[in-house]
């Protein structure tokens, strides 16, 4: 597969970076802290969700702003020795040429900085949950990120790995690489599917950015 794109938006955790170790370990504590059952908290969905979305499942609402805190604390205190960057992502990020991507998370400014500076990644546009009013599959994060790149969303190509991330991709009217990281193949709808990021290369060119992806 080959594709010209202006901007590249990648999803956070689990396409550039897993933390999902710290994820569980951090709510596991942080659910035994609000006295939320092992079963009960087994039964909602973490990855690719916002913080206050998956407190707003469990708590009253006038917990949720004291209990948000928290779980942030926790997860920005963990971030040291608790991110593994994945296959791939040097690589494709050291070939892409400043203001060409963005970092496009469902989590908070403070922890996405702590987990990027983690893995030494040092994106030119950061968009999280704090710059945005509805998360994904909602189409805004990857808008405001094409809109802050100077990029129109046909020119845009999104990699994610969570089919609620792939949907908000698709939404926003952008190229979709699913990544077979955390999910089943079969679960994830994209234009294009790969194992993770080892298998895209990037190549600047004077009218953008040429992507070549082993399918």
């Amino acid at each position: 597969m080959k594709i010209s794109a202006d901007a590249l938006l990648f999803d956070m955790d689990g396409t550039l970076i897993s933390s999902m170790e710290s994820v569980l370990r951090c709510w596991t504590r942080w659910a035994r802290e609000h006295g939320i059952s092992a079963e009960e908290f087994a039964r909602i969905p973490l990855h690719g969700r916002p913080a206050a979305e998956i407190i707003a499942d469990l708590l009253p609402a006038e917990r949720i702003p004291g209990a948000l805190a928290r779980i942030e604390q926790l997860e920005v205190e963990d971030a040291r020795g608790g991110v593994v960057i994945l296959p791939g992502t040097r690589d494709l990020l050291s070939s892409l040429p400043d203001g060409g991507w963005a970092v496009v998370t469902s989590a908070t400014r403070r922890l996405a900085e702590a987990r990027l500076a983690e893995a030494g990644i040092r994106p030119p546009l950061l968009v999280a949950a704090d710059d945005i009013t509805r998360g994904k599959p909602d189409p805004e994060p990857f808008l405001l990120a094409a809109e802050k790149l100077g990029a129109a969303p046909e020119r845009c190509v999104v990699f994610e790995d969570a089919p609620a991330g792939l949907a908000a991709g698709r939404a926003a009217g952008m190229h979709t690489v699913a990544l077979a990281t955390t999910h089943e193949p079969a679960e994830l709808r994209a234009d294009t599917l790969v194992t993770d990021l080892s298998a895209v290369s990037a190549r600047p060119t004077d009218t953008g950015i040429e992507l070549s992806a082993r399918l």
